[in-house]
This record gives C-alpha cells, sequence and structure tokens, in this order.
C-alpha cells in the first residue's frame, strides 16, 4: 500500500475504494456550504475520508444550544465566541494535517458564490437555509458542478444528489422557497442528534462515491429516512426534470444567482435572533467599532468579530468584520434593521 494512505488503510481495503480511488479522492476540492448540525458531521467525514481540498463557508458563531448536535464543537468555542468555520477548521486540521482546510467567515450570496464553487468538484448543503439552496442549485447548473441537497428537521430527512444536465434540480422539486409557515422549522420541531448524524453520514456516502469518479452508483433519486420511526423510503426522479419545463434547468434561468431573489436579513431558526446585511458590501475596523460602542454598552471581540450589549437594551449584538450583524433578542426583521441603524450605522 502507497504509504501516504496509511491513515486510510482500512477505507483503502473496503471493496468500493481502494488506492486508486483513494488517490482520486485525495485531488478532489469540495465547497460545504454551512458548518452547523449537517456540516459538522460532513465535514469532520470527509477530512477522515482524506478529500484532499475542503473549503468551510459559514456566517455563524458557536453558541451553547449548538453543542447537542454540532459534533465538531465544544465548550471552549462557545466561551471564545469562535466563528463556526473557524472552529471547525481548527479541529479538522488537528484530525487531518495532510489534507487543505479552508474556513471562510461569510454570508454565502449571489456576489461570492460563483467565486466560491470555481474548480470545485462537488458542493455539498450543509445549510438550514432555502434561499441558499436556491442560489447552491443556480450556481451548479451554471458552472456545471454537482451537488447533493440535504435537509434534516426533528427526527426526519431527506437527501437528494443534483447533476447539472442530468438529473433533476432543485428547482424541478419545487419551484420556489417555501411560504413561511407552510414548513417545519427548528423552531416548531426541534432537531434529534442522531438524526442529523445519520443523514449527514448519506449525504456524504453520496459524496465519496462522486468524489471517487462512481457517480454511476448515485441513483436519481430522493432518499428520505425518519429515524425515529425507523424508516426509508426513496422518491424516483428520473423523469421529473422533463416533466417540470424547469425555468433554471431546462431554460437557464438563474434568478438567486443573478441578484433577484434573496433577502439582506434573515431570522435564524431557534435563535431569536435577525442576521442583517448591509446593502453596500463594508469593511469594518472592529478596533474602531469597539471605541465606538463602548459607550454605549459593553462590548468585548476577538480577532474575528465583535460582541455588544447595549446599556438600554436587552438586545445582544454580534458584529462582523464584513458588516453583517447577528442580533439577538428578536425576530422581527424591522426591529433589528432599526437596532442596525441605529448603533452600527448605514
Amino acid at each position: 500500500m502507497n504509504s501516504s494512505f496509511e491513515r486510510y488503510s482500512k477505507q483503502v481495503l473496503f471493496r468500493g475504494m481502494g488506492e486508486e480511488r483513494q488517490r482520486l479522492l485525495s485531488e478532489k476540492k469540495v465547497l460545504l456550504c454551512g458548518c452547523g448540525a449537517l456540516g459538522t458531521v460532513i465535514a469532520d467525514q470527509l477530512t477522515r475520508a482524506g478529500v484532499g481540498h475542503l473549503v468551510v463557508v459559514d456566517r455563524d458563531f458557536v453558541e451553547l444550544s449548538n453543542l447537542q448536535r454540532q459534533v465538531l464543537y465544544d465548550e471552549r468555542d462557545v466561551e471564545e465566541r469562535l466563528p463556526k468555520a473557524v472552529a471547525a477548521a481548527e479541529k479538522l486540521s488537528r484530525i487531518n494535517s495532510s489534507i487543505t482546510i479552508g474556513p471562510i467567515v461569510a454570508d454565502i450570496d449571489a456576489g461570492n458564490i460563483e467565486s466560491l464553487a470555481q474548480d470545485c468538484d462537488l458542493i455539498l448543503d450543509g445549510t438550514d437555509n432555502f434561499e441558499v439552496r436556491f442560489l447552491i442549485n443556480d450556481v451548479s447548473l451554471e458552472l456545471g458542478i454537482p451537488w447533493i441537497y440535504t435537509g434534516c428537521i426533528g427526527s426526519h430527512g431527506q437527501v437528494m444528489p443534483i447533476f447539472p444536465g442530468e438529473t433533476a434540480c432543485l428547482r424541478c422539486l419545487m419551484n420556489d422557497v417555501p411560504e413561511p409557515g407552510s414548513t417545519e422549522t427548528c423552531d416548531t420541531a426541534g432537531v434529534l442528534g442522531p438524526a442529523v448524524n445519520i443523514i449527514a453520514s448519506y449525504e456524504t456516502v453520496l459524496a465519496l462515491k462522486i468524489l471517487s469518479e462512481q457517480k454511476e452508483l448515485v441513483p436519481p433519486v430522493m432518499t428520505v429516512i425518519d429515524v425515529w420511526e425507523g424508516s426509508w423510503r426513496e422518491m424516483k426522479l428520473g423523469s421529473l426534470r422533463d416533466q417540470s419545463d424547469c425555468p433554471a434547468c431546462m431554460h437557464g434561468k438563474r434568478d438567486w444567482l443573478r441578484g433577484g431573489r434573496g433577502s439582506q436579513s434573515t431570522v435564524l431558526c431557534g435563535r431569536n435572533a435577525v442576521q442583517v446585511i448591509p446593502e453596500q458590501k463594508r469593511s469594518l475596523s472592529l478596533d474602531d467599532l469597539h471605541s465606538k460602542l463602548s459607550t454605549s454598552g459593553s462590548v468585548t471581540q476577538n480577532p474575528y468579530l465583535l460582541k455588544f450589549s447595549p446599556t438600554e437594551s436587552d438586545h445582544e449584538f454580534t458584529i462582523f468584520k464584513d458588516g453583517r450583524a447577528i442580533i439577538q433578542g428578536t425576530d422581527d426583521l424591522a426591529e433589528a434593521r432599526s437596532l442596525y441603524s441605529r448603533y452600527i450605522g448605514g
């Protein structure tokens, strides 16, 4: 066995891999969108499996409530208020120092997703946000990169591999983002940790097949798994693309990628918090902002973000260098934008 593959010896012995497939895996680059519950499991397993280059993008920071299901983080990450992408990369680099891990603290949007996806062999869904998923779908079709749609809520989840120009895409399955209140959320149904692990693990299995150039082993189905009920079913999607007359994969529309769709503010699931994004991209000096806000409340910071608690309210701001802010203590978009304008400006 190639000495560089010694750490993967048990994986190489598996009949579906072998040394040649392991070598192919070591040459591949993956974009992981989101490193929360699903994303941490995916990142951990791909790192241990030996994917050559893993780009981890996440907009958020680690909180105590994450630890129930987000397997890469611990209480020290909470205390240090580390961005998830940074905390994940630190753990992953200690697991496997022979691969490249690129952490990016950013909100995925129409302005950056093409550059993030360039030269990638696969895009993986670790998000909890349908607007981002439709954006991933658009860039997948635009650049011809396969991706895997995955979601998990309560005790169940679904996994759907998408090959541009070959299989049904996300917009074939659903023409638009679900209406508010029309689907379960983590606020209404909660999330069971074992469900996350099983759904994400199945997504990783499909990813390993694709990255080792065995996509013929990936059927055009959406797999729906409920770990509490102990059920597994497959929805066949082979003819969906032709039947749907999809505006995205059949007619070339890229409504999310071209910036026509999407929001500057997002209610964060289960957090009583809103993320506010300035309309114009900006680069903040956290030191200058610290000085500005210190007269209005309690301020702490690390190299990645600043935490601010105003004296006159019960809200808490987490402000990033790119101008984004997560405002806790409200799920009202208008109130969050007003608080942002009051304390940060713009």
